[in-house]
């Protein structure tokens, strides 16, 4: 896998989480972290290791699974570039109870606990910020148990798909991983998943293409959705 060379205060510096930090702030943050090259495949981190720290993706993608009694997986989240993951753990002192895979070549930076703790200690916005984005973690896992719990799979394929606010009439939606990463996200097996999305498509709501879906009628869609 080639390597990227890149500054790290640089890339701090656009993610919310750091943005308000002064360039002295931003380098002593810096000099906690450290890059981590995964490729495709690579385990970041399995369930029951020793939580050091968080990780950002500065570029590919990562997911976070949990095992499951028949020796599946339930994919819990998919992190993208400029989004982090391991906060959570990394301030309960407890080992991870999940796993981190990359889901494509990624380049991930790793701030250690200590930096973190070293930024909360000297500025409160900084805690402020990591609360703030604890809280929409947490808001967003309890919004899908709502939906496994009181949602169909249709209801939730398309909500998945209409998630996009500017998502329209005619609009394209490539999906970002495989259809089985996008079942599993979605609490659905991939032969759910394609026969929801072979219905939708028999109904003339949308047409699929490989990963790219187009939204035929999303007026329809959204009374199918009911």
């Amino acid at each position: 896998m080639e390597k990227t060379r890149f500054s790290p205060q640089t890339f701090l510096a656009r993610v919310p989480l750091f943005d308000a930090m002064s360039p002295s702030e931003l380098d002593a943050i810096a000099a906690g972290t450290s890059e981590r090259h995964v490729a495709r495949g690579d385990i970041i981190f399995q369930r029951g290791d020793t939580c050091r720290g968080f990780h950002l993706v500065i570029f590919g993608q990562v997911k976070l699974a949990a095992g499951v009694a028949n020796g599946a997986e339930k994919i819990i989240e998919l992190i993208g570039p400029g989004h982090s993951f391991g906060e959570a753990l990394m301030f309960m002192e407890k080992p991870y109870i999940v796993s981190a895979t990359a889901l494509a070549d990624s380049l991930l930076l790793h701030v250690t606990k200590e930096a973190v703790f070293d930024g909360i200690a000297h500025d409160p916005g900084f805690a402020r910020k990591m609360l703030a984005g604890l809280s929409r973690r947490m808001h967003g896992l309890i919004c899908d148990l709502e939906s496994v719990a009181l949602q169909s799979g249709t209801q939730r394929v398309i909500g998945y798909l209409l998630q996009d606010e500017a998502t329209g009439q005619g609009a394209q939606v490539t999906l970002p991983v495989s259809k089985a990463v996008v079942a599993s996200r979605l609490n659905l097996t991939p032969e759910h998943f394609s026969r929801i999305l072979g219905d939708l498509t028999m109904h003339g709501l949308i047409g699929v293409q490989g990963r790219n879906v187009t939204i035929m009628n999303i007026d329809g869609l959204r009374e199918h959705a009911g």
